[in-house]
């Protein structure tokens, strides 16, 4: 979607939505050559709209996208390279302004190389219109989701794109705050693509164009679908006898034969879409699972542990996923599945303590309700930080511990061969912990 086949704000509306309708726009009369009085700024606004069709960078409306209607917010890059001006404020002010006062999701399709230098910084402040009818419509309860096409820079991506709910991405577009004219002459190009930010966990997805309306029109579906009553909980797909010890129930969680976080979405959601990244930078697709689906019609969030340890990024990404559930009253199924949390140097260096710290507060002051199912090793604090408090069950095939068998015997100063004695006294079987009052007994 670069070069020449570049496609405009309408063709790309069109790509992806049904039934557009324009906003109405009232269009100040700008002073000559705008507010700087810039020499040829007036003829080079008449060539962009003569080339274009268009008399602003950004077509702002509202349409159906695969039956859920929206705002939609698409920029042209054509005229003046998608840049955002004075005019550009208004209209993007007007737009996000209806959506909050008819309770529409917001889709802004995002092609810009940011603020127009011929308004100086008139032009530049516009970002910060912008980011508070951002605030604002996120404060309403209401979704944004992004689909940042080429090239998407500058404040444009730093706004509208990176500062949206959910950011899908155009495959090979440049996305990045700089753009290729001021960037470093030795950077790796590499680094300001699509692909790049989502791999740094600043985007989502990259989406094909031919299955982009589908994609977002999913999305769109299952973040306006929100709902009070909790997530039911999960059945049990392993075992389905209790434990006869402590150690017996430790083998178990820890058997590669035993079902999976995966294994366990596919069963619940009929159909399901995965968040990527934690927005700081970092990823964690081998510890943690998130995203939406949908559970018997409703929409349901879901933070699921794999098994390994989880990483900074991923309780980041949890705590992400619960915060913009939570804002959009959709509820939360949790699963507990870790031997604990990442420990060696570099998870320290991304600051775990204060990732767990974050994730804890979430779950303890969320107002949506949070259903947990521990379905194999629950390793400490790292596994307790994604379980709801008073709202969580465990399966036969799982355990969870204070602290791992194997180190509360080292750090008792016991042989190994009393580790499995010791997981008997830490008293960790699903039973035991219903006897303790940690879990509930009422679910699977």
């Amino acid at each position: 979607m670069s070069g020449p086949a570049r496609p405009g704000a309408r063709e790309v509306v069109a790509l992806v939505s049904d039934a557009f309708t324009e906003l109405p726009h009232e269009d100040a009369e700008p002073a000559p050559d705008g507010p700087l009085g810039w020499p040829g700024y007036d003829d080079s606004r008449a060539r962009a709209a003569e080339r274009t069709g268009e008399s602003e960078s950004v077509v702002c409306g509202t349409a159906s996208v695969e039956g859920t209607r929206a705002v939609l917010i698409a920029f042209e890059f054509g005229f003046l390279g998608g840049s955002l001006g004075e005019r550009t404020g208004d209209r993007l002010e007007a737009a996000y302004a209806y959506a909050r006062e008819h309770r529409l999701p917001v889709v802004p399709l995002v092609a810009t190389g940011g603020s127009r230098m011929q308004e100086g910084m008139l032009a530049l402040t516009q970002l910060q219109r912008v980011a508070r009818q951002s605030a604002l419509t996120r404060e309403a309860g209401l979704p944004q989701i992004a689909v940042v096409r080429d090239p998407t820079t500058g404040g444009g991506w730093a706004t509208l794109g990176a500062g949206a709910d959910v950011v899908l991405a155009l495959p090979g577009a440049q996305v990045g705050f700089a753009g290729s004219r001021v960037r470093p002459p030795d950077a790796d190009p590499a680094a300001y693509t699509a692909e790049a930010q989502v791999a740094a966990g600043s985007a989502d997805a990259v989406v094909a164009p031919e299955r982009l309306r589908e994609t977002l029109g999913r999305w769109l579906r299952l973040l306006t679908g929100p709902s009070d009553e909790p997530a039911p909980v999960p059945r049990a797909l392993g075992a389905t006898d209790p434990p006869a010890s402590g150690w017996d129930a430790v083998r178990r969680a820890r058997s590669p034969r035993r079902p999976r976080a995966a294994r366990y979405l596919d069963a619940y959601f009929s159909h399901r879409v995965a968040i990527a990244g934690d927005r700081c930078g970092g990823t964690d697709p081998d510890g943690i699972l998130c995203g939406f689906g949908e559970h018997e019609g409703r929409t349901v969030a879901y933070a699921a542990q794999t098994g390994a340890a989880t990483r900074p990024a991923g309780y980041r990404t949890a705590t992400r996923l619960i915060r913009l559930a939570d804002r959009l009253g959709i509820p939360v199924l949790t699963l507990v599945d870790t031997p604990g949390a990442a420990n060696d140097a570099e998870a320290e260096r991304q600051g775990a303590g204060a990732a767990i710290a974050e994730l804890f507060g979430v779950l303890a002051t969320a107002r949506t309700p949070v259903t947990t199912l521990v379905i194999g090793e629950g390793g400490s604090g790292g596994a307790l930080a994604l379980a709801a408090p008073g709202r969580t069950w465990a399966t036969p095939d799982s355990y969870f511990s204070v602290i791992a068998p194997e180190s509360a015997a080292s750090i008792l100063k016991r042989p190994p061969e009393e580790v499995e004695a010791t997981a008997n006294q830490l008293r960790i079987r699903p039973q035991d912990l219903a006897e303790l009052g940690v879990i509930r007994t009422d679910g699977p």
